[in-house]
């Protein structure tokens, strides 16, 4: 008798655990339901709470983890550099962490922390989770042109520098009046970055042959280049003379783009 009475209390306190359980499954998944209306009302602070909420009764969600750092990450104001904003930055890729801990590979994920070190201005990561997932999805053109944009970017910054020290603002011609130090010193600098940024750009465009953001960037990287020809002028045009090339296939794949789009407003179909 002592026998069975044992086994009915374990049986008992079983079913109370799974009802307890699967009660805060329920919560869990109510809570996640209103963060998603409150994010599609663009009421941000409110879905993070309710996102948490849902992590907190049901922490094996994934889709609550991830909608918990996307709630951050949209709170994330770029190029801000505040303590509050800094932080809401380190919560959303924290949380993005904690979904690729249970899946590596998660596309979402990866993208996100890229967009985040990129709006925060820590470039080197951004590019390093870019890198990660093309890794995965080779075919991925986005992340290709994101790595030489910044690419661009970091080397713009690097020329402007450089040549207001020299007494000169960028003309985008190569700059052939800049001093042979500052010269110099923008290879050692930019040279790595020119180059990275032209193979990712071109794989960009390999990827999506109408990708005019990806070609107006590499006007922008070979005009970058042109700066490296420190004297040689063969080179320096040459560069410009892609750079060019490259402006007027942006603008041409830009109004083909345009096309598309009225066409697909006006249902596919097109006037003659």
């Amino acid at each position: 008798m002592k026998l069975n009475a044992r086994i009915s209390a374990t049986a008992a306190l079983l079913v109370l655990l799974l009802s307890a359980t699967g009660c805060k499954v329920l919560k869990s998944r109510d809570q996640l339901n209103k963060g998603i209306q409150a994010f599609k009302n663009a009421q941000y602070e409110a879905a993070t709470d309710h996102f948490q909420q849902s992590v907190d009764l049901d922490p094996s969600s994934a889709q609550a983890r991830l909608y918990l750092a996307t709630a951050y990450s949209y709170q994330v104001v770029p190029n801000l550099d505040t303590k509050e904003n800094l932080a809401l930055a380190q919560k959303a890729i924290t949380g993005f962490q904690d979904v690729l801990n249970k899946d590596p590979n998660d596309l979402t994920a990866l993208k996100q922390i890229a967009s985040i070190y990129r709006n925060t201005k820590h470039f080197d990561e951004a590019k390093e989770y870019e890198k990660k997932v093309i890794a995965i999805d080779p075919n991925d053109a986005e992340a290709n042109y994101t790595i030489g944009v910044v690419d661009w970017m970091l080397a713009y910054k690097n020329a402007t520098t450089l040549l207001a020290g020299d007494g000169k603002t960028d003309a985008g011609d190569g700059n052939p009046k800049m001093s042979k130090d500052v010269c110099k010193k923008l290879q050692a600098l930019n040279t790595p970055l020119v180059t990275e940024g032209l193979q990712y750009l071109n794989r960009a465009v390999e990827l999506n042959t109408t990708y005019d953001d990806a070609m107006s960037y590499l006007n922008l990287t070979y005009r970058r280049r042109a700066d490296l020809a420190c004297g040689d002028e063969a080179a320096r045009k040459a560069d410009l003379d892609k750079a060019q090339e490259w402006d007027s296939k942006g603008m041409g794949a830009r109004k083909l783009n345009e096309q598309k789009k009225e066409e697909k407003a006006r249902g596919g179909v097109t006037m003659n």
